[in-house]
């Protein structure tokens, strides 16, 4: 994946609460970018990415993320 011109991608840790669409999250070796995300029961999300595919994370899930910060 690549950054916009002008952006910087910063690994941060996520959880349900503060995923957000265009994180970058590495599954099975992919880069999946995080298109859409769907609220469900018991602070849990279904993350919808680019390609397609879906992802489930519950309230005490933690990942590693590629954010896209603006570089001033």
């Amino acid at each position: 994946m690549r950054a916009p011109t002008g952006s910087l991608a910063t690994p941060v840790e996520i959880t349900s609460d503060s995923v957000q669409r265009g994180d970058v999250i590495q599954i099975g070796g992919q880069p999946c970018r995080v298109a859409d995300l769907i609220q469900l029961r018991a602070g849990a999300k279904r993350l919808l990415f680019e390609t397609g595919e879906a992802l489930t994370m519950h309230a005490r899930t933690r990942l590693i993320a590629l954010r896209m910060t603006r570089k001033w």
